[in-house]
């Protein structure tokens, strides 16, 4: 995910600013930049790659001098990273950096051709932002700002300078986090406390709509009517480690939070006109309308993310879905035909057995679709079409937030294809769209309501040799994600079963006290799952239940219940794994084990 930062003080403007990015690097990123006033004027410096490309190009052609400008990392998600679309991006008297999404940046783009300013050097939505502050600007900047902001739709932060106001830097927050620092005669902005914790501990929360004044040293704020505002005066008590942690006491923790802003950033560029656009991706209509079988190749967490995507296209496009593992996909020899398509899903892109799969894929003349969260990286460079999941840097071990975002492109690619194939009209895909596009509003309020509940349900996992989750249809598929989860971090052994199938076999190894989990969000197959956990009940076990709030379950069945919100059964997959993850992080807390490195593991799978 993007950072962007900005100092008004004494010090040296560029050495503040690249010290503050680097506190960001965490959270990913794939080009920089500064912007800096220097003798009256906005010098501006920005490269693709990394911090240390940024140096050595200022050390080759000049560091920007001067006390007050703005900076940036970005992570690309309009137009490819390059030198040209690296953060800032400026108008003729302003200049900008931005993280989040301009959603109507097309239309403004179009608006400002018709007006004839068509100056534009780069293919992001930040440039039209720029440009349409310049064009607004008629020498007063809190005036051009909100009257920007009414026009701007999507989930931002933006830090600001104008030309003809020197040593002044503006910032402003709709949705994406913007901090100000205060500091000894020094004032920062920043995306999190981490990039300014070097220099203050003390700062203010930019709330919804609001804009920030920095200048000699201090700080004004006003809100998005003009009014002026009093705020709250914040003191960070966390070590430089704990604040790249954003407070949390582990990056999973910190992930899970993470990710309602994490599938908007993913979805919402894939939006158009209230219907799916894989455009951008290489993918059309067309191109989906004449696949006959589909072959969805991944290992792990990944591989789970496939089998909702295998139950949610089969039954939308009523196209035959394979999901396979990909370290057993190519000794099968599968049959594979120029009609065909093939998706791999890596979180790294660099996953070695799904990239044997894609050389293999590739030579018998099948498409291949890479959906990955790192640009750049093997998979996607090789792949025919390539899908991003804007999640930014996972670095708990443990895969939450890029599962997350992996669901969240298979509705998308399942609605456009079911389109494409005319099983479903334009007005039940646009419903459908317009279900996910509430899914980060849905995830927020589920792991705010499910919390608790998992954290003293987690205590009853915690001296358990091993445990079963169950689940019919989409919820067999989420339990074997449950599952994988609870073990790699606890080390409890845990297996996820289909439901159905305990009586053929599994439900031998039920004993006293057993821990059962059901996920049964299904209401189509609840019945059935409930006679399911009530064999294992009748048999000792302790059976923990998930399911959506409006569930009429026998409460003698469970002696645990997690309840989600209630959505469309299609759906539910996506606020039924955040207990899932609860569940599985507390457990492990309890235990005191290392939750972000669990022991035998690594984060990116490169050997086979």
């Amino acid at each position: 995910m993007c950072g962007i930062v900005g100092y008004v003080g004494r010090r040296d403007c560029t050495d503040v600013l690249v010290s503050a990015l680097t506190k960001l690097e965490y959270r990913g990123y794939d080009s920089a930049g500064i912007a800096v006033f220097e003798n009256g004027k906005i010098a501006v410096a920005k490269t693709k790659g990394r911090l240390s490309d940024l140096t050595a190009k200022m050390e080759r052609e000049g560091k920007p001098k001067g006390h007050a400008g703005i900076g940036h990392t970005r992570w690309a998600t309009h137009g490819e990273p390059s030198d040209v679309n690296s953060h800032p991006h400026s108008g003729r008297r302003v200049t900008i950096v931005h993280n989040g999404i301009i959603e109507n940046y097309k239309q403004l783009k179009q608006f400002l051709i018709e007006n004839e300013r068509d100056e534009f050097l780069s293919d992001t939505d930040t440039e039209v932002v720029a440009q349409l502050l310049d064009f607004y600007y008629d020498g007063n900047p809190i005036r051009c700002i909100r009257k920007v902001l009414h026009e701007l739709r999507g989930s931002f932060a933006l830090g600001i300078v104008f030309a003809d106001r020197p040593e002044t830097v503006y910032a402003v927050r709709c949705e994406s986090p913007l901090i100000v620092g205060q500091g000894q005669g020094e004032v920062f902005i920043a995306s999190d406390v981490p990039a300014i914790i070097k220099y203050t501990k003390d700062y203010y929360l930019l709330e919804q709509g609001e804009i920030a004044v920095l200048k000699n040293g201090a700080v004004q704020f006003c809100s998005l009517h003009g009014r002026m505002l009093e705020k709250e005066l914040h003191t960070a008590d966390w070590d430089e480690d704990s604040a790249e942690k954003g407070g949390y006491p582990h990056y999973m923790l910190k992930e899970i939070h993470e990710q309602p802003v994490s599938v908007k950033t993913t979805i919402t560029p894939r939006i158009e006109d209230g219907l799916p656009d894989l455009s951008e991706c290489g993918i059309t209509p067309e191109t989906l309308g004449k696949f006959q079988n589909i072959f969805i190749v991944a290992c792990g967490t990944a591989m789970h993310a496939g089998m909702v995507g295998k139950y949610v296209i089969e039954k939308l496009a009523r196209v035959s879905v394979t999901v396979d593992i990909a370290s057993e996909f190519r000794y099968r020899d599968p049959l594979l035909t120029t009609n065909d398509l093939v998706i791999i899903i890596s979180q790294s892109g660099e996953t070695a057995d799904s990239k044997a799969v894609l050389t293999l894929a590739k030579k018998t003349g099948a498409k291949t679709l890479a959906i990955v969260n790192v640009k750049g990286s093997s998979i996607a460079r090789e792949a025919d079409m390539v899908i991003y999941t804007h999640a930014g840097p996972e670095i708990a071990v443990a895969s939450t937030k890029a599962y997350m975002v992996q669901l969240s492109v298979m509705y998308l690619l399942a609605f456009e294809m079911a389109y494409a194939k005319g099983r479903i009209d334009r007005d039940e895909c646009r419903r459908l769209t317009s279900e996910l596009v509430k899914m980060p509003e849905v995830i927020e309020s589920t792991i705010n309501s499910v919390v608790d509940m998992c954290q003293f349900v987690s205590t009853k996992l915690i001296t358990a040799d091993s445990l079963l989750y169950i689940g019919r249809g989409l919820d067999y598929a989420l339990s074997m994600e449950g599952s994988l989860k609870l073990k790699e971090i606890s080390y409890i052994h845990s297996e996820s079963y289909a439901a159905g199938e305990l009586k053929h076999g599994t439900i031998s190894l039920i004993t006293d006290g057993m821990p059962v989990i059901a996920v049964a969000t299904q209401n189509s197959l609840l019945e059935k799952t409930v006679s399911n956990i009530k064999e294992v009940k009748a048999r000792g076990a302790m059976t923990i239940v998930i399911c959506d709030e409006e569930a009429d379950i026998d409460p003698e069945a469970a002696d645990y219940m997690i309840r989600v919100p209630k959505l469309a059964e299609l759906l539910m997959p996506m606020v039924a794994t955040v207990p899932m993850q609860l569940l599985a992080y507390y457990t492990s807390v309890n235990k005191g084990n290392d939750v972000d490195k669990p022991r035998n593991l690594a984060k990116s799978v490169t050997v086979e």
